[in-house]
């Protein structure tokens, strides 16, 4: 097995493996390489979705996702998909964010396996944030680690607006109030197993500081959301088929790049749970 950076923020490709006949001692590997790099590439994988299950199990208890349409035959598998005639819509993912962080246990990290992509075009980025905490300054990270921000899932709910619009090919569940609750999670976490402290904010889901208002909360959120998301934070992907990433959505935030209308696009997604953020 070889594991080899693919950018100086974040991000490894793993080659000579296949994930479907694992043992212990590569796993090991792998493992010890998610915790260093935050998100793994691993190309040529011919996973069937019982095997992308069994897979991802081993990286924490599987976690059906709300709101988003699993598969009927596969519960624990999301299609993200985009028909070749959706044109000028939104797509899955296509802002910078932290998967579900509204949640009270936001979901540890996700396993996305590509099985048709586009020519060219629909690559997804990730972030750092990790790297985006560690370069601000002595006094605003001092600032920072005291205070909580309040994350919600109205993209979803009833005041919803935000996400998939006129798309048929992802069934998002809309009008549920229970997406409009609040959860307030630390600006700044500590990862339960590096240890290290990363930003936790994203401009999907985090609408406010707690104890402050939207308007109050606005310039240094923008600010944050900004500066997260630096070129020299960030890893791109370029998609083929078989491919695989592996991603920590602890100490990440992601975006999927939607610049290829007029094709087709198939992954699936399965996601692992995680713990209240602390």
């Amino acid at each position: 097995m070889r594991i080899e950076p693919v950018a100086g923020g974040l991000g490894a490709e793993i080659s000579e493996v296949d994930l479907a006949r694992l043992d212990d001692a590569q796993f090991a590997q792998i493992r010890r390489a998610f915790t260093d790099h935050l998100v793994l590439f691993v190309r040529r994988q011919q996973l069937q979705p019982e095997q992308q299950v069994a897979v991802t199990r081993r990286f924490g208890p599987v976690l059906r996702v709300p709101y988003v349409a699993h598969l009927q035959e596969h519960p624990d598998i999301i299609a993200v998909l985009k028909e070749a005639d959706e044109r000028q819509i939104s797509t899955f993912g296509n802002a910078w964010h932290s998967d579900f962080s509204f949640l009270e246990e936001p979901p540890a990290g996700s396993l996305l396996h590509a099985l048709e992509v586009p020519p060219y075009g629909g690559d997804t980025l990730w972030s750092n944030m990790y790297m985006a905490y560690e370069t601000l300054s002595e006094g605003m990270r001092r600032m920072l680690d005291g205070l909580k921000a309040v994350h919600t899932g109205k993209p979803y709910g009833k005041e919803g607006g935000a996400g998939i619009k006129g798309s048929r090919s992802i069934q998002i569940t809309r009008g549920d109030p229970a997406a409009d609750r609040e959860t307030a999670h630390p600006v700044v976490r500590t990862h339960p197993e590096s240890g290290r402290k990363a930003l936790f904010v994203n401009a999907i889901y985090t609408t406010r500081f707690e104890g402050m208002t939207e308007a109050e909360s606005r310039p240094l959120l923008d600010f944050l959301f900004e500066h997260a998301i630096r070129p020299e934070f960030t890893c791109r992907f370029r998609w083929s088929p078989g491919a695989l990433a592996i991603w920590d959505n602890r100490c990440t935030l992601h975006y999927a790049v939607n610049d290829y209308d007029g094709s087709r696009r198939l992954l699936h997604r399965t996601t692992f749970a995680g713990e209240r953020p602390a």
